[in-house]
């Protein structure tokens, strides 16, 4: 009788609860048309007869729907019943799909639409995301929380930049950007009905002050999150590292690839959904490594290292003359990006006092993509005055520089080897 190894058991092990195979579910599959519309909108825009300009118009909208809201997304996760916000989330979601798919399968749709539709997916992004991740510690066990998290950093790059994408490439090449949007109202319609199926649980809610006292202000919470991000030095640096590589790579990677695609390999949607699903493939198999190996003890050094070293691949995007130099450079910098991304994950998990996790996660979501607007406002003007070659040589040469310099000025090393993660849980004091 054959026997499961111990990895493959502790990875299916969450699945045993009902309601967190549910939402998972609903999670993957929210995931999945948020992978769809990344093409669906760009060959919509393009359909419209935009180009690099209004392609970043539409995608800062995105970032600034997300970067509006985040904070209160994370706060609001903490005080009030995660099930119901991501049911509202999805709804939204359905509500603002469906319309842009009805206004663009009848001719109706203009840019500002698409705009509009941006804005609200990353606003309900700011709520669903804080929500989903207060919501696992009350679902499962704390021994399984660990495989729920290397489940979905692996799950979700393989739906969002790999599968999503590349049928969403096959249904705008073969049909035409509108349905593509309506298939992205559908999968939001399958994941609310999904979402339906969790039972209501006081579980879910956020846990009532101790001795019947009244609950903190918002105002007060979020700076008691910024308060101790500020006097914490790893994680002071990391964000700060963070504000800058995000800066210089997303504006190239989201606004001005579509167009190496098409400009430089006279590729198709289809072609860009290819590439991004290697992309996707790359993080689900940093994912996969990392989540299987023992977890390094050095691990705020490999995590700059990748982060730092794992973007040069991109200063090669603007050379590419076939198809597989770009795949190949979009899976290593896939694979290196998901090593950093788990390992910084539990990171915070581990060191981050359980009462400031939420908010603390959400201050890092806002402040590591706090620039994410600007970089996708600047990339389209920016291509007007520089060559695609020279924006993706800068996109790819500032983060190790950067990288660098927190890893000494936040002294990682002696850090890492002062808190190894195999010892209690570390509750880090005001360190700088």
């Amino acid at each position: 009788m054959s026997v499961l190894p111990s990895s493959v058991t502790r990875l299916i092990q969450p699945f045993a609860h009902r309601d967190y195979a549910l939402l998972v579910s609903a999670m993957i599959t929210s995931t999945f048309a948020s992978g769809m519309w990344a093409v669906a909108m760009v060959y919509q825009v393009r359909r419209l007869g935009g180009g690099p300009m209004d392609l970043s118009v539409v995608a800062t909208a995105n970032s600034i729907g997300l970067l509006a809201f985040v904070l209160l997304g994370g706060i609001l996760a903490d005080r009030y019943s995660s099930r119901k916000i991501v049911i509202l989330v999805e709804t939204l979601f359905f509500i603002a799909m469906t319309t842009t798919a009805a206004l663009a399968l009848t001719g109706s749709l203009q840019l500002w639409h698409l705009m509009i539709t941006g804005f609200l997916a990353g606003a309900g992004g700011a709520f669903f995301y804080p929500a989903y991740s207060a919501l696992l510690p009350r679902m499962l066990p704390a021994d399984q929380l660990l495989a729920a998290n290397g489940m979905e950093g692996t799950v979700r790059p393989v739906v969002q930049t790999a599968l999503g994408p590349m049928l969403a490439g096959f249904v705008v090449a073969a049909l035409s950007p509108a349905h593509a949007i309506t298939a992205i109202a559908a999968c939001h319609l399958a994941a609310l009905a999904i979402l339906r199926f969790i039972r209501p649980s006081k579980e879910y809610d956020a846990p009532a002050p101790e001795g019947g006292e009244a609950r903190p202000s918002v105002v007060r919470q979020l700076r008691e999150g910024i308060g101790y991000t500020m006097r914490t030095s790893w994680l002071r640096w990391t964000l700060l590292f963070s504000i800058i590589s995000v800066f210089t790579f997303i504006g190239p990677f989201e606004v001005l690839l579509p167009f190496i695609v098409s400009d430089q390999l006279h590729g198709d949607a289809k072609l860009f959904g290819y590439a991004l699903a290697f992309f996707g493939a790359g993080s689900a198999i940093g994912s996969l490594l990392i989540a299987s190996s023992k977890f390094p003890r050095r691990y705020l050094s490999l995590m700059t290292a990748c982060w730092c070293f794992g973007t040069l691949p991109l200063a090669l995007v603007g050379y590419v003359d076939a198809a597989w130099m770009l795949f190949a450079i979009l899976l290593a910098f896939g694979i290196t990006d998901a090593v950093g991304m788990v390992i910084w994950g539990t990171l915070l998990q581990r060191r981050v006092p359980k009462h400031l996790l939420g908010r603390i996660s959400s201050l890092d979501f806002f402040v590591s993509l706090a620039l994410m607007p600007v970089s996708m406002a600047v990339a389209g003007p920016l291509s007007q005055v520089m060559s695609l070659q020279a924006i993706f040589v800068i996109a790819g040469v500032v983060s190790p520089v950067f990288g660098l310099l927190a890893w000494w000025a936040g002294k990682f090393a002696k850090d890492e080897l002062a808190n190894p993660l195999d010892s209690p849980v570390q509750i880090d004091s005001a360190s700088t």
